[in-house]
């Protein structure tokens, strides 16, 4: 028993230790990308959030009591969630299903099926701790976007007395305006929100105004070359077909480009050839555990080293700042030849450095 938790505890620390070059970024050069693994932590009663094919499948099964979708399509779609590898096909076909026949996502049954899921999300909010992680370092200018139909983030910022604000990117000003990082609390949903009255999709071809538009992609493009991207609780997000239109079809040199993404490790040797595949993208693939459970508290520990580290940008005052050129003449008069060494803090102020006066 002894030799089985001594396993457990070096399987724990193995799990806590964390990339240098990860902790030395500056939260503001940091871009969140949040999955499913985010809202399944934060709200494990609700099954829908654990994973895309539970969604996918939460939402079939609200279809069929809704009765918003035929019986023969009820079955098909069972067959389809349960076999199929590329979920985001069967997700874009469910919603077209459950869509006008115009090629137009709007309006759809798709929505009311997760207004029915998601209904009353503050009441599942179960452990916020990866909540108040990605809060605190969106507080000192870290960017977050996410794949999640849920808004759990922005109800709990709210509670937390921030402003919030959901973003999606059919409104192209806030887009600019949010990638510029003049909304510090804005949370761009990529796929739309679950209670936008729009409806959400997809496929590219639902946002063609917004990758079309040369000026709204060169801004998001650029973001994916000058920050770095910290996948977390994805799972196949480089297979999401908007992520791609947005930020991988035109970045060019992509393994240059220094991103991370936190993955459960169930599988060494699946685990080892992810790591080696994502470097190919630029993407340093890490580790936070064998087990869901270490999760929380890996990004709890992640995010409190990062917003450790002091701002190379952080204003260093200088003694004339503080004192004034005159007072300090005055402290080495006084002093004169009874004292010759200043103290501790007028020799700081003296030579400029005046390191107790920074903020943390």
């Amino acid at each position: 028993m002894d030799s089985a938790n001594q396993k457990t505890n070096r399987s724990e620390q193995k799990s806590r230790k964390i990339l240098k070059s990860l902790i030395q970024k500056q939260p503001e050069d940091l871009l969140l990308m949040i999955g499913t693994g985010v809202s399944a932590a934060v709200a494990p009663g609700i099954p829908a959030l654990h994973s895309w094919r539970s969604c996918i499948k939460a939402v079939i099964e609200t279809a069929e009591q809704l009765e918003v979708l035929h019986p023969g399509d009820v079955a098909e779609f069972h067959k389809k969630v349960v076999k199929d590898r590329d979920l985001l096909v069967v997700a874009h076909d469910l919603i077209r299903k459950m869509s006008p026949r115009t090629g137009d996502a709007k309006p759809n049954f798709f929505q009311d099926c997760l207004m029915e899921i998601f209904d009353n999300l503050e009441q599942h909010l179960q452990n916020p701790a990866v909540l108040q992680s990605i809060l605190r370092l969106m507080e000192r200018g870290t960017m977050v976007l996410t794949t999640n139909y849920d808004n759990l983030l922005e109800i709990f910022g709210q509670q937390q007395g921030k402003p919030m604000e959901s973003l999606d990117l059919k409104d192209k000003d806030k887009v600019l305006q949010w990638a510029k990082g003049h909304i510090r609390y804005g949370v761009l949903h990529i796929h739309g929100l679950y209670t936008d009255p729009c409806g959400m999709v997809l496929d590219p071809s639902g946002y063609k105004d917004v990758t079309q538009d040369p000026k709204v992609m060169e801004v998001l493009q650029n973001l994916y070359r000058t920050k770095s991207f910290l996948f977390m609780g994805c799972g196949e997000t480089l297979c999401d077909q908007i992520f791609q239109a947005l930020f991988l079809y035109t970045v060019k040199k992509k393994v240059d480009l220094e991103h991370y993404m936190l993955v459960l490790k169930e599988n060494e040797d699946q685990f080892f050839k992810l790591q080696a595949d994502m470097l190919l993208h630029g993407i340093k693939v890490v580790s936070y555990g064998d087990c869901f459970e270490n999760f929380p508290a890996y990004v709890e520990d992640l995010s409190s080293q990062i917003c450790k580290q002091k701002s190379p940008d952080a204003e260093q005052v200088d003694s004339t700042t503080l004192l004034g050129t005159s007072c300090v003449d005055h402290a080495k008069r006084c002093l004169g030849d009874r004292d010759r060494d200043l103290p501790k803090r007028a020799r700081l102020l003296e030579n400029g450095t005046a390191e107790d006066a920074v903020l943390p």
